[in-house]
């Protein structure tokens, strides 16, 4: 057996027991690890030309641009792409900071949340327990936020851990979630099989995120100061706040599919959800393009480890498109 089929098999038993499109990014950007390390300590820069917003994202063309943080004209997706050196397999950007979530593959497995400068250059850096999952970045940039898994491989899995801390872009450490109040309808809920993941940030005191416990999950309503997690509405994942803080977009599982979601959009101040008319599955937190438009990564089905960033009316409206070809956790960059 050669070398290279042997890694192939690897892969593709890898890919079996991770499962689910959660999963498959962690597999597929495996091939550039022994340069990420190199690019990591280069002092390539994030910033970019592009006068404009931009989107920020991994690209996964199977080039020697696969797996590097890369970004387009918000307006003009379609057009020139700047890609860095900087290599991620999970990534967040703002104009002046950028959390890069990594696998440090050596003769032991590590893995890494990293904020980095906007020339690349490393701020901060914290281990993580396991496979890198979401990353946010407060709207100051003062508060950051990273999901890892800590047993089990994906969302889709019966049984699954997760570790999700808020830390400050100076260093202080806000704690692990699992450390806060859960109070669901009034009651406080301390089971020992409580999870969180999926923080998206309001500002520097209000978050949001995904919290479950008992087979229920909810949208919770986080409060750094009182370190408390208060329930908003159930059964919603990986929420992410609209720009004019009014709406979670957020995935939703399907009626009898424990491992497929749909894309949705809550109104906070109604609760009503409408649903996106995508069928595939939207194993993603989704971003917001504008206040009208959402984003998330889609898998190819003829390319393992490629994947494009869909857009879609977050009205419901319309069809999904693809927005950028081979790129996967977009990133909107507001100037």
């Amino acid at each position: 057996m050669t070398g290279r089929v042997r890694t192939a098999l690897a892969l593709a038993i890898t890919t079996l027991l991770l499962g689910g499109a959660a999963a498959y990014c962690v597999v597929a950007i495996s091939g550039y690890q022994a340069r990420s390390a190199a690019a990591l300590r280069s002092t390539a820069t994030l910033a970019s030309s592009f006068d404009g917003d931009r989107v920020a994202f991994i690209d996964t063309r199977p080039d020697a641009a696969y797996g590097l943080v890369a970004s387009v004209d918000a307006v003009e997706p379609e057009g020139d792409r700047e890609v860095t050196s900087v290599a991620c397999d999970r990534v967040y950007a703002t104009t002046d900071l950028s959390m890069c979530l990594r696998i440090d593959r050596g003769i032991v497995t590590t893995f890494s949340a990293n904020l980095l400068e906007a020339r690349g250059d490393a701020r901060q850096s914290w281990p993580l327990p396991g496979i890198p999952s979401r990353t946010r970045i407060s709207p100051s940039g003062e508060l950051v936020a990273f999901t890892s898994f800590v047993t089990g491989e994906s969302y889709g899995s019966v049984a699954f851990s997760t570790a999700t801390r808020i830390v400050a872009a100076d260093g202080t450490d806000h704690g692990n979630l699992e450390e806060f109040a859960l109070i669901v309808d009034g009651a406080a809920v301390t089971a020992a099989d409580r999870n969180f993941w999926g923080v998206t940030f309001a500002d520097d005191t209000v978050f949001y995120a995904t919290a479950t416990s008992g087979g229920s999950t909810w949208l919770v309503r986080g409060d750094l100061a009182a370190r408390t997690l208060t329930s908003v509405a159930p059964a919603v994942e990986c929420p992410s706040l609209s720009p004019d803080g009014t709406r979670i977009a957020f995935k939703q599982k399907r009626p009898g599919d424990s491992a497929s979601w749909a894309a949705a959009v809550m109104q906070l101040s109604t609760g009503k959800v409408t649903t996106m008319p995508d069928r595939n599955s939207v194993d993603d937190q989704i971003e917001w393009l504008d206040d009208d438009t959402l984003l998330y990564a889609l898998p190819r089905e003829d390319a393992p480890g490629d994947s494009d960033v869909w857009a879609t009316a977050a009205d419901g409206s319309g069809s999904p498109r693809v927005f950028i070809e081979h790129a996967f956790s977009p990133s909107v960059v507001r100037r």
